[in-house]
């Protein structure tokens, strides 16, 4: 599942550990499997902002995932910032959905 973040913040709060928690457990039962996290941003900011924005959330969250045994080598950190939205209605629930963390097989 995605890992949902505040307005301009890349701090994951308690409510999203238990998650990345479970993902990590999933990562250690399918340890063959490589993941991109991408860190995404809302429509909010500058396109350079929301990239930085979005890299930090990645990092965080990997950095989490190291913390809890999984292997570094096998997570790829990527931003796309605002360019990948998961919703485009313009307002706050919409934005919500967008500032996320988002994990893909590779």
């Amino acid at each position: 599942g995605d890992i949902f973040f505040e307005f301009g913040q890349w701090t994951i709060e308690q409510k999203e550990m238990l998650l990345l928690e479970k993902n990590a457990g999933w990562l250690s039962e399918h340890a063959d499997i490589q993941i991109e996290i991408e860190g995404h941003a809302d429509s909010r900011g500058t396109n350079e902002y929301n990239l930085v924005l979005g890299e930090k959330r990645a990092n965080a969250v990997q950095e989490h995932l190291v913390q809890l045994g999984v292997d570094p080598s096998r997570l790829l950190v990527i931003s796309y910032g605002e360019e990948r939205p998961s919703c485009t209605t313009e307002d706050d629930a919409c934005y919500g959905q967008n500032r996320r963390v988002h994990f893909r097989a590779r």
